[in-house]
């Protein structure tokens, strides 16, 4: 980048900022007080010192209390931090110095979100969205969970070590950080960071947790079932779509547990109770959004030119800014680790060594299950539980508004857990105001997932990754691992509730501890494939094995962009790196290759008008890709969106209560299977719909957005889908709006508007590890920062970044373009 652009990047930056301050006023009505005007425009101490220069150096020699030995910090060209240490525990004090220092405000931010503290920094928010964001995060346990995880970490007397020494890194940046150095989101919001401690870490990684957690719609698919027969809820809603190919190959052999578990007598009458009305939780919101998830595969040694596995992972997520990710190298006498951090806690999360290699995608189990409890009265005190009124214990959250005002509620925890939705908080109306529903999830448990990821940082060989992963509880993750030594293996991990079929995929009874967790299945038995004939390991999200699996597998699962990669995979040879990358990168639509000749064929053609012609001839040749720049993907997806509308809407606008549609893969097969599908006539017209009619009547609907999208000259993909970059603030001019991407929902490349690849990385385990990654952002957090958000254009492109695992020797390199030295007092 050449100084001008830079220079023209930071002047657009004051500009930006300014025009922010004329919209703050706008924005206090949600994000609470504004900030002195004169004290934020200071030139000693305002948002002008957020500038940054092109030049900036981030050199120095610190003396420092908090290290015992001398510790190198060697910045590359792109501020990637390689951290030299004599011991892990400064090597984690200079991993928490850095995160503070380039991400200090969004790190905290994210613990103050996952406390249920937003109201402190930005009031209670448009319709008291913060507040009740923050209700839901302290009723849904997230501080119960983060206190039970740190006991659990600080009883490991390494974890313990590890998060002192990270904490204290943290701190030292933070003590000795002024006023005119402060991240400019504290300026904007006027507030100050707090010290910082174990216990946030764990909120941190209980955040994730939250995030990551799979199936969460016991809700709805309690609707459903009130409103369906069992053959018909089970025809809508399968737990594997026949086009799924599962993360461990069909056809499998597992061993069965050496017992059975069985649902309570009583599930008949007061759980399954198919189609009926009578007790229909009142749900007004829509279903979460669908179409997430991540990727991961190894191509072993029989797939590679070099005969070295190849590891790749892309985990999708929110894209935000700052990124949620920080790419670091820590080396220390014992090991050297590269990869994603994130900021705020220890480790590397994904990454390699100089032996092994790991990457993760979500499991989408359901580990998240609703109780409902009847309570004595409205206090709470008491609810029924096995015939009899048993004490509930009473938590006081209060909640401090930005303006010195407070906010009191009370949470009940039961034997299930806590009490998530009851009359003084039903969700924005998810559900009745009659209904009490408690909460029941393994992110309660006590674990220590951290523990893992250091363990992984330190791995030598596949038995230090299986030690590794058994640390690991929630939320469930795929772990995909290879070695320098040629072994590929894929573990689905987690603490997963043993369950009787179709357990906690509906509210539970509450009354009774026979519809309890009863055990959990052994860690042995989760799903896994080490070195498989086929000479690749893989997965998607999608369902991890198919029926012959002795437990029931409840989740979430996608279809389609793990079968793609299964595909490409079975019949690729000689691969490299760089055909990884392309893999990577995929925008083949499977989906769309399964769904758009069938409803062309069932199109009548004679019905549409020659505009109209026009989007059915561009599907007629489309290659089934979703490239930027093509015209097909708006129209396939206007189109199916239609289509659903028309299947579904008249049935399930019936309902006194919002159920969750079934997948798109699931109505294509049902179309496909059963061209008399009841679903297809629609119920509020006298006559009866055909297939065709349908299908047709869909396409011109769909037409007409189409043709608004060409006018506005939105119909091309990238325009239609237009990825953005978000700050986590949701402020305009410290985001990136408007990327020329493809990709999307049902493709490998699942870049959507709002979600995507986060860490992109490949590594080839030859003898010197080859690997490349990137993400959607940059080193630094501060906006006014020419690495602020640097890497975006490239990773849009599809393009990586070589990533250099640095050795003590080339502390000369002219890649290194600063040095920070962290020693001792006195040293």
């Amino acid at each position: 980048m050449n100084s001008r652009f830079g220079y023209m990047k930071i002047v657009y930056f004051l500009l930006s900022l300014s025009v922010t301050l004329i919209l703050i006023v706008l924005l206090s009505s949600g994000f609470g007080k504004a900030p002195p005007f004169g004290k934020f425009v200071s030139p000693q101490h305002g948002f002008w010192q957020n500038a940054e220069p092109l030049n900036k150096k981030y050199s120095g020699d610190l003396n420092v209390q908090g290290v015992d030995r001398a510790t190198h910090i060697y910045f590359d060209d792109r501020l990637v931090p390689h951290i030299f240490a004599q011991t892990e525990s400064d090597a984690y004090f200079a991993q928490g110095y850095l995160h503070a220092k380039f991400r200090l405000w969004q790190m905290e931010f994210q613990t103050i979100a996952a406390s249920g503290r937003l109201t402190e920094i930005l009031g209670p928010g448009p319709d008291s969205a913060f507040l009740n964001n923050d209700r839901r995060m302290r009723r849904l346990g997230m501080v119960y969970g983060a206190k039970r995880s740190l006991t659990e970490m600080e009883a490991d007397e390494e974890s313990k070590k590890n998060l002192a020494a990270y904490t204290n890194g943290v701190n030292y940046y933070i003590e000795h950080l002024s006023e005119s150095e402060l991240p400019i989101e504290y300026k904007l919001l006027n507030y100050y960071p707090e010290k910082w401690s174990p216990y946030k870490t764990a909120l941190l990684l209980k955040y994730l947790s939250y995030d990551l957690t799979g199936s969460e719609s016991d809700i709805e698919h309690t609707n459903a079932k009130a409103h369906f027969t069992e053959e018909e809820y089970k025809l809508l809603y399968p737990i594997m779509n026949e086009a799924s190919s599962p993360v461990i190959p069909k056809g499998t052999i597992f061993r069965a547990p050496p017992d059975s578990i069985a649902p309570p007598s009583t599930a008949d009458s007061l759980y399954f109770h198919w189609k009926h009305a009578d007790t229909v939780p009142n749900v007004v919101e829509p279903p979460a959004e669908k179409g997430k998830g991540s990727n991961n595969w190894v191509a072993g040694g029989s797939k590679t030119y070099s005969g070295r596995p190849i590891l790749c992972n892309d985990p999708h997520l929110g894209l935000n800014l700052p990124s949620l990710w920080y790419e670091i190298q820590i080396s220390t006498p014992d090991y050297s680790v590269y990869g994603a951090s994130l900021p705020g806690a220890p480790a590397i999360i994904v990454g390699f060594n100089d032996f092994v290699a790991w990457g993760v995608t979500n499991a989408a189990r359901d580990v998240l299950d609703y109780y409902q409890v009847t309570f004595n009265d409205n206090n709470k005190s008491e609810y029924w539980l096995n015939g009899e009124w048993k004490k509930a214990e009473l938590t006081i959250e209060k909640y401090k508004m930005k303006d010195g005002s407070e906010f009191t509620d009370t949470v009940a925890y039961t034997e299930f857990g806590p009490v998530l939705y009851d009359n003084s908080y039903n969700g924005k109306g998810r559900v009745a105001s009659n209904m009490n529903l408690a909460a029941k999830w393994t992110a309660h448990l006590p674990s220590n997932e951290l523990k893992t990821f250091v363990e992984l940082n330190k791995a030598r060989n596949y038995e230090d990754y299986l030690k590794a992963i058994r640390y690991f509880s929630c939320p469930g993750q795929n772990f995909a691992f290879a070695s320098k030594s040629g072994t590929i293996a894929l573990w689905q991990q987690g603490k997963f509730p043993r369950k009787w079929n179709m357990q906690g995929d509906f509210i539970m009874p509450g009354a009774d501890t026979s519809y309890r967790w009863q055990s959990f299945i052994p860690q042995s038995e989760n799903p896994h494939i080490v070195n498989p004939e086929r000479g690749f390991v893989s997965s998607a999200n999608q369902v991890p094995a198919d029926t012959s699996y002795p437990y029931y597998l409840g989740g979430d699962y996608d279809v389609y962009r793990g079968l793609q990669i299964n595909r490409m995979l079975e019949i690729m040879s000689g691969v490299s790196p760089e055909d990884m990358q392309q893999m990577q990168n995929d925008n083949y639509n499977a989906f769309a290759e399964n769904a758009v000749p069938f409803m062309i064929g069932n199109t009548k053609e004679i019905l549409l008008t020659p505009d109209e012609k026009v989007f059915l001839d561009s599907l007629r040749d489309w290659n089934f890709r979703n490239e930027n720049n093509f015209t097909a993907p708006t129209i396939f997806v206007t189109w199916f969106e239609s289509l659903e509308e028309m299947i579904w809407k008249d049935e399930f606008d019936k309902q006194p209560g919002t159920s969750v549609l079934p997948e798109s893969a699931t109505l294509i097969e049902l179309l496909k299977k059963d061209s008399a599908f009841s679903f297809i006539d629609d119920i509020n017209t006298p006559e009866k719909e055909s297939l065709a009619d349908v299908i047709t009547r869909a396409f011109k609907k769909a037409a007409i957005k189409l043709a608004a999208a060409k006018q506005e000259g939105r119909l091309t993909w990238s325009k239609f889908k237009d990825t953005g970059i978000r700050h986590l603030l949701r402020m305009e001019p410290l985001s990136r709006f408007h990327l020329n991407t493809g990709g999307g929902r049902n493709v490998i490349n699942a870049t959507q508007q709002f979600w995507g690849p986060s860490w992109k990385m490949i590594v080839h385990l030859t003898d010197t590890t080859e690997a490349y990654g990137i993400y959607p952002g940059g080193q630094n957090g501060n906006p006014g920062s020419y690495h602020y958000d640097e890497f975006v254009t490239n990773w849009a492109e599809g393009k990586y970044y070589k990533l250099w695992q640095m050795r003590g020797e080339e502390s000369g390199d002219r890649r290194v373009k600063h040095v920070l030295k962290l020693s001792p007092p006195f040293n």
